[in-house]
């Protein structure tokens, strides 16, 4: 890419597609479209061609394409995977039956766990066995392999996984395993082996995050290689990053081999947007909360920097971010931003449950049929509906005036679906429906807080997404946080994220020693041993030697502990990483996380990774160039005590340096920021707006 060329970020969410179009110059173009889920592609290609018409552009004028999705993760819980087998040391087929004993709802006696991606019959044995250090048990018989290869091309298997126990120390067997299944097989069916992904420790996880791979790689494939055509069909032929879990971007011909790295994709972008914005502001210490059409995120960042989890569970649903709250779901033995998510957004259905309670989601109404007031089908109320009632949105300037809105359809479903049910007025049901909708997402927001023994007062709640700045406010005075920022662009801010997020790759190995009996000389060993591995991959992407920048990572535990937590790994005056140092850094995690530490206690290294990094150059954010609202004023309700104004409506650009009371209403392109009453508003010198708890005379 040169430096002349343009940069497209591309996000997709469950109701809709948002572009934005890095300039040469830093300036950024936005666009937002509903989303098209029988073809994500589809509606890329047409936000795209609608950008670059509108700019005057040729399409050979983008230089590289940068998308975050969340169409792994949607698969996983819908089920929608490849037909997938599984071959496994012999008696260990049933690992993902037996998981790890977690269970979320401890009190609930007839609770389910998901069904195993890979269903029993396709989950075959190799008669093999490995030690712990790699030495060889029992050789690999053959014939156990071809008998298994046979059983899964008559099943018509389109992906199949190979784990085999102690694969990590000693990866001969799996190849051998790879090799028939090749050529029994054929090369149209997608094969993962865990020595390849994951060569750790834990087998029910190893094993798990490699079925997941295999699960999704037939489908990530098409649909990499269905946006490509589509984007080709425009004339785009710059190349394609993905965006990974932990808030990284790799190319979509990696993405395609190791999907299992994408499948928190699209939340990750945001947060990523956060921590930059955030600490070049002057807001380092921040809470993000990414509220869409379908799903509210949060995550927290401190001094700068982005939290990440190698603890992690997809297919479960609702996702607390919580280790507290695991056994759900899929586990994911993969570096991922750690991101709590409730499913609460515009589309979010509401209806009255038995015994009389408002319920806001999880489930939604998505683009298609979407919220009533869209016209497009949709019969069942949802919480963008009851916003729109409540006067907080303006059916003339959703998405800049580009989406139709029927406000009237909204209250009256509102009206009659909640309110009359529940005997009350109807703005009071409405603001029922956000009131519930925003103690549904607080959870989200102390689950990576409070949960993980931080203070959410301590930080700024840093808004974007859609309907994130309608909350923010709301939610912030239920978590007694004082400050409020939402960004420039914040409807499209997961799609700006996404062009400041750097391209990295990682390699990793077990290696579980005391810190103290492996030695500083040892343990640089072991690293350069993976950055070896690790220089193959990043020239295979197109960088050299010197083209990248070296990270080195260590997740420790105490002797003896269950779990473990990264740390990053610092060299002492000789060069070579410093034992002590870590363990120090440990201690210091251990006592963010957990509340306390115990320096008396040996400290054990359990895995070494090392990430490579290639700077990207980060755009500053602009508010959307041209039409804007102009000043006005409209009835909207706040509840009690406040009930119903009349309240100014402003643009971004009118608001001034100094704090203006609310309440008010912001109004811009592809967001709206509600002030309530008791908060102050006012843009600082980045053009964020912030919102403080709060009145000036």
């Amino acid at each position: 890419m040169t430096d002349r060329a343009y940069r497209l970020g591309v996000d997709i969410g469950g109701t809709f597609t948002d572009l934005v179009l890095a300039a040469p110059d830093g300036a950024l173009h936005t666009h937002k479209l509903l989303s098209t889920p029988d073809d994500y592609g589809e509606g890329i290609r047409d936000g795209a061609a609608a950008l670059l018409g509108e700019l005057g552009l040729e399409p050979a004028a983008v230089g590289r394409v940068v998308h975050g999705t969340t169409v792994a993760t949607n698969a996983v819980l819908e089920g929608k995977g490849a037909l997938t087998g599984l071959v496994t040391t012999k008696g260990f087929r049933d690992v993902l039956e037996m998981r790890r004993l977690r269970i979320p709802e401890m009190y609930t006696l007839n609770y389910r766990r998901t069904d195993p991606l890979v269903p029993r019959r396709l989950r075959l044995e190799a008669d093999e066995r490995m030690g712990p250090e790699g030495q060889v048990w029992q050789p690999l018989d053959p014939a156990s392999v071809e008998a298994a290869a046979g059983r899964l091309a008559a099943a018509g298997v389109e992906a199949v996984a190979v784990c085999l126990l102690h694969a990590y120390a000693n990866a001969d067997h799996e190849r051998q395993v790879a090799a028939i299944l090749r050529e029994r097989l054929g090369s149209d069916v997608f094969l993962t082996c865990s020595s390849d992904l994951l060569p750790v420790i834990r087998e029910y996880e190893r094993t798990s995050t490699t079925v997941i791979n295999a699960y999704l790689g037939p489908m990530i494939r098409g649909y990499l290689g269905r946006l490509r055509e589509h984007l080709h069909g425009i004339g785009v032929t710059a190349p394609i990053l993905v965006m990974k879990s932990d808030g990284g971007i790799m190319s979509a011909a990696a993405a395609a081999e190791k999907p299992a790295y994408i499948v928190e994709s699209g939340p990750a972008a945001g947060v990523i947007g956060a921590a930059h914005t955030g600490a070049r502001d002057g807001m380092a210490d921040c809470i993000s909360l990414d509220m869409g059409g379908t799903t509210a995120k949060a995550s927290i960042v401190e001094a700068g920097a982005v939290a990440r989890t190698g603890d992690y569970e997809v297919g479960a649903g609702i996702n607390l971010s919580s280790k507290l709250v695991m056994g759900g779901g899929h586990a994911l033995k993969l570096p991922v931003i750690d991101i709590s998510e409730i499913g609460a957004g515009g589309g979010s259905l509401v209806r009255v449950d038995a015994g009389g309670l408002v319920r806001v989601g999880p489930e939604s109404a998505g683009a298609v049929p979407g919220p009533v007031a869209y016209r497009q089908g949709g019969t069942e109320p949802t919480f963008c509906d009851a916003v729109l009632t409540l006067g907080w949105l303006n059916p003339d300037y959703l998405v800049g005036g580009g989406l139709a809105i029927d406000a009237e359809a909204a209250a009256q479903a509102v009206g009659e679906r909640i309110a009359a049910v529940l005997g009350r007025d109807v703005l009071d049901a409405a603001h029922g429906i956000l009131e519930v909708a925003c103690g549904t997402m607080m959870r989200a927001v102390k689950a990576v807080s409070t949960y993980r023994g931080r203070d959410p007062r301590d930080f700024a709640l840093f808004a974007f997404g859609g309907n994130g700045p309608v909350v923010a406010a709301a939610i912030a005075d239920l978590l007694e946080m004082t400050t409020v920022v939402v960004p420039p662009n914040p409807g499209v801010f997961s799609a700006y994220g996404l062009l400041l997020s750097d391209i990295e790759q990682e390699a990793a190995r077990s290696h579980l020693a005391l810190l103290a009996d492996t030695g500083p000389a040892a343990l640089d060993a072991l690293f350069r041993e993976l950055e070896a591995g690790l220089a193959a991959d990043m020239a295979a992407e197109g960088y050299g030697a010197g083209g990248y920048a070296v990270r080195r990572l260590a997740e420790l535990r105490y002797e003896g502990q269950a779990h473990e937590l990264a740390v990053p790994v610092a060299n002492g005056p000789d060069g070579l990483p410093d034992t002590a140092a870590m363990a120090a850094a440990f201690g210091d995690e251990h006592e963010r996380t957990y509340g306390h530490r115990a320096d008396a206690e040996a400290v054990e290294s359990v895995t070494l990774r090392a990430v490579a990094t290639v700077a990207v150059e980060k755009p500053a954010p602009q508010p959307k160039p041209g039409a804007t609202v102009s000043a006005s004023t409209r009835p909207a309700f706040f509840g009690a005590p406040a009930g119903r104004r009349t309240v100014p409506v402003v643009a971004r650009e009118g608001l001034g340096a100094g704090p203006r009371n609310g309440p008010l209403i912001v109004e811009e392109y592809d967001a709206t920021c509600v002030v309530p009453p008791g908060w102050t508003a006012r843009l600082d010198a980045a053009q964020n707006i912030v919102l403080e708890k709060g009145s000036v005379a």
